[in-house]
């Protein structure tokens, strides 16, 4: 597939660091340990924690399907097609799921702004969802009866809507770092949930080295 390869590394590289929102939201470490956060912030934070583990393995192993692609030069477009398809939806449905467990928790209890934080993550994290959805739409859409076709429309996705996945996670990423300070952070450090999430961060990251 030697006409797909570059974009194939180009579309991964740009997609794979998706999951730095997952780090960003459960890169729970101990902080304030010595009064500890208050009870009713810790109970909001098991919310959040409890649902990050799952969907956290779901964007993991949908990032390492995309940067596979990029290492396979003979896949053929049919069999790179339904791998990306079936990667863009579940990172959709894991982002998803993620907004989803931060709007039923709600506003963290007794933080300056805090419903503003987390709407404001919660919102980002939907638009995310929302452009891997549309992502997964325009490659199936794609020809992959004519490689030179499906080529092309590839470079085009590598070229639009990835650039679009990309400011989507950076706004994320920026708006789960301001949800996720102080007596957050804390509170989530408790939480069994968070931080298995987090030490699975930290021995398997994010496929980054795909670039080509």
């Amino acid at each position: 597939m030697e006409g797909t390869d570059p974009v194939n590394k180009k579309l991964a590289a740009a997609l794979s660091g998706g999951a730095v929102l997952v780090v960003a939201l459960s890169g729970c470490t101990s902080s304030n340990e010595d009064k500890g956060p208050d009870p009713k912030l810790v109970a909001w934070a098991k919310k959040v924690c409890d649902a990050i583990p799952a969907q956290d393995g779901k964007i993991r192993s949908a990032n390492a399907s995309i940067a596979s692609i990029a290492t396979n030069s003979n896949l053929p477009p049919k069999s790179a097609q339904k791998t990306y398809a079936q990667a863009f939806q579940d990172l959709a449905d894991g982002y998803k799921a993620l907004a989803d467990a931060l709007g039923d928790a709600g506003a963290p209890p007794g933080i300056d702004d805090g419903a503003k934080r987390q709407r404001d993550a919660a919102k980002n994290l939907d638009g995310l969802s929302a452009s891997y959805v549309a992502l997964k739409k325009k490659v199936d859409g794609l020809d992959t009866k004519d490689q030179g076709k499906f080529a092309k429309g590839l470079k085009d996705i590598a070229a639009t809507q990835a650039e679009e996945v990309g400011k989507q996670s950076d706004s994320g990423t920026e708006a789960l770092k301001r949800l996720e300070k102080d007596d957050v952070k804390a509170a989530m450090a408790e939480q069994p949930s968070c931080k298995a999430a987090a030490a699975s961060a930290t021995s398997s990251p994010a496929p980054q080295g795909t670039a080509g």
